[in-house]
């Protein structure tokens, strides 16, 4: 039962008036929708990291570190706003689901 409950990634549909079964599978796409946008910008900020690197650790060309470092910094913050978006949407949703119960 407990694994169960660590594998469960979301809530039983029980069946209220206020909300109807089509209600709660648009909410159950738009946390997974949710999910995948905060995935994406994790590939976007890994890629943005590995980038900005590769153009640091270049020798032959400095001229090109500027672009690194701007590349390193566009990483942090791309992960932070998907953090952030992700984090509201999750918050938001969660009050909406309390709202109509």
């Amino acid at each position: 039962m407990k694994i169960k409950s660590i594998v469960k990634f979301t809530e039983d549909f029980e069946n209220k008036e206020e909300i109807i079964l089509r209600d709660h599978l648009a909410m159950e796409r738009t946390k997974l929708a949710n999910e995948r946008t905060l995935l994406s910008y994790i590939r976007t900020s890994l890629y943005l990291l590995l980038g900005g690197l590769a153009l640091i650790g270049l020798k032959e060309i400095s001229d090109l570190k500027i672009i690194g470092y701007i590349s390193v910094l566009m990483s942090v913050v791309f992960l932070f706003i998907g953090l952030l978006r992700y984090f509201q949407l999750k918050k938001h949703l969660k009050s909406f689901f309390i709202k109509q119960q």
